[in-house]
């Protein structure tokens, strides 16, 4: 575990776990930490990859007080830490939110990239335009984020709760909920940005193999915008998750570990 300054004396969190095998960067969604990657990380340990995890700006144990936490400076985040740890053509994978991000680093990385996964990715857009009539609209997001500010604790419980298709344990909401907690106020900021953010241009620029691991009763994200994600993309691969809801990754571990390591392994 480590802290990487990347803005006027702020840091964020990251941990690094060595391995001969191809590097992996995972990337948390909007409100989560690196801990949400815990049943995942073990599994790329055991397959020799080298893992990388950070908690983005204002999540976790990163710096609250940024001046900027657009989707842009979160990917820049990445890439940063990518050239500090000497990373050679990692994957990077997003959850997300984080999927975004993985996009944008991707960008900047360029030759350096090796895959993109995207976990339930809010990518190419969250939002829904005239021409993109997947998911919600930008008033939709605001009024979470109000909700928020008017009761932080009970509205993220409600996206704990909403995250799997199938009600997962008590305490398994109380983990997501615990660190949905965390993230600062300014982590708001991040989100709005996400709402007004289109990616389509970049991600049908990418040069790299494309992995959407995408759970069919995603209510966050729909499973149709990752079809037309998918459809953006030279070289790309959806993999759908039938029963699964926003984390294929939680909600069918064994299958989803197996498309994730089968990729790594190209």
């Amino acid at each position: 575990m480590g802290y990487l300054e990347v803005e006027d004396g702020r840091r964020v969190y990251f941990e690094h776990f060595r391995g001969s095998g191809r590097p992996i960067v995972l990337i948390h969604g909007w409100g989560a930490t690196a801990r949400c990657w815990d049943t995942t990380t073990p599994a790329l340990r055991t397959g020799g990859n080298e893992v990388v995890l950070l908690d983005l700006r204002a999540c976790g144990r990163s710096d609250n007080d940024f001046a900027d936490v657009s989707i842009s400076a979160l990917g820049s985040d990445v890439v940063k830490l990518v050239e500090h740890l000497g990373l050679r053509e990692p994957v990077v994978n997003g959850w997300s939110l984080g999927g975004a991000v993985a996009v944008d680093a991707a960008v900047k990385l360029g030759s350096n990239c090796s895959g993109v996964v995207s976990t339930g990715g809010a990518t190419p857009r969250y939002t829904s335009t005239s021409d993109w009539p997947h998911g919600g609209g930008v008033d939709d997001v605001k009024a979470v984020l109000g909700a928020a500010a008017a009761d932080r604790a009970n509205t993220f419980k409600g996206v704990a709760e909403a995250v799997c298709a199938e009600p997962p344990t008590p305490d398994a909401i109380a983990w997501l909920w615990g660190m949905f907690m965390e993230m600062g106020p300014l982590g708001d900021e991040s989100l709005l940005d996400l709402a007004e953010l289109d990616q389509r241009k970049i991600l049908g620029g990418l040069s790299v193999p494309v992995l959407f691991l995408h759970g069919r009763k995603d209510a966050f994200v729909p499973f149709s915008g990752a079809e037309a994600a998918r459809d953006l993309c030279t070289d790309a691969k959806l993999v759908e998750f039938p029963d699964a809801g926003h984390a294929p990754f939680l909600e069918d571990r064994d299958t989803y570990l197996a498309e994730l390591s089968g990729f790594l392994k190209r």
